[in-house]
């Protein structure tokens, strides 16, 4: 009875790999999925189809170039975007030619020289988008004492990520009867407290889409939200990828310990 003991307990140890390798599939190549929750006291953001969700998803390169153009006309006015440099853009299909021209349009306040003064230089590749505003005081005393969040992680800063920032920007309304809304605020029902100081950012043909789409504001809400979300998870694709490899090593593995193990106790009588 002894070595049929000790074969379950050989084969209890395949299982508990193929188990492992269940788990660790989940992680290593899904990620983390993060559902659509409601902000306190918002309503819950619709759950959107984005082209990177689940295991084989991946980045729409043409939405990142749109998305990459709303981000610079209308967003980078308030908005920093201070943790991506020119050069990461090379990865929305840009080639390094383009990469340099674009930001070679910034100029970038550099310093201190051999005089100790700071000055403007223009833009390299290895250079950030820089902020719009010089420090925290300028930008709210800009925008009626709020202060625009950098926009480089947001879709992992909030709860629901990507669905939840597009809904926001799609989510301004007129406020119901008998909701007061005070001067300055703006009511969006996705939004915590639905007062919020950002005025509707986007309207009907705001901007002009180099690829000709046209420019809904639900297009360029899909558009802007997908760039963020690279900009936040710039690694998604190649994590995923990774997570294959692994996936596909662990399958092996499991297989062989298997059989190995099923040879071994066999020899046991």
């Amino acid at each position: 009875m002894k070595p049929q003991i000790r074969m379950a307990g050989g084969y209890g140890f395949a299982l508990v790999v193929v188990a492992t390798l269940v788990v660790v599939a989940t992680l290593a190549v899904a990620g983390t999925i993060r559902p659509a929750t409601a902000a306190e006291g918002g309503k819950a953001p619709p759950k959107q189809d984005w082209s990177f969700n689940g295991a084989l998803g991946t980045y729409d390169k043409a939405a990142l170039q749109r998305g990459l153009q709303v981000y610079r006309e209308v967003c980078s006015a308030c908005h920093s975007l201070k943790r991506v440099a020119f050069r990461n853009l090379e990865a929305l299909g840009y080639s390094p030619e383009q990469v340099k021209s674009l930001s070679a349009e910034y100029e970038i306040t550099d310093g201190p020289n051999d005089e100790g003064d700071f000055f403007e230089r223009v833009g390299l590749p290895s250079d950030r988008f820089p902020a719009p505003f010089a420090n925290d005081n300028a930008a709210r005393a800009a925008n009626n004492g709020a202060l625009p969040p950098d926009l480089s992680l947001i879709t992992k800063a909030r709860a629901g990520g990507a669905d939840y920032l597009h809904a926001l920007l799609t989510g301004y309304r007129e406020a119901p009867a008998g909701h007061e809304v005070p001067d300055g605020l703006y009511y969006n029902e996705y939004y915590a407290s639905q007062q919020l100081a950002m005025a509707p950012p986007l309207t009907e043909g705001q901007v002009e889409y180099a690829d000709g789409t046209p420019s809904s504001v639900e297009q360029m809400s899909s558009d802007v939200t997908q760039f963020l979300a690279w900009a936040a998870e710039p690694e998604l694709e190649a994590r995923k990828q990774m997570g294959f490899k692994v996936l596909l090593f662990l399958f092996v593995l499991s297989v062989v310990m298997f059989f190995a193990t099923r040879r071994v106790w066999s020899r046991v009588e």
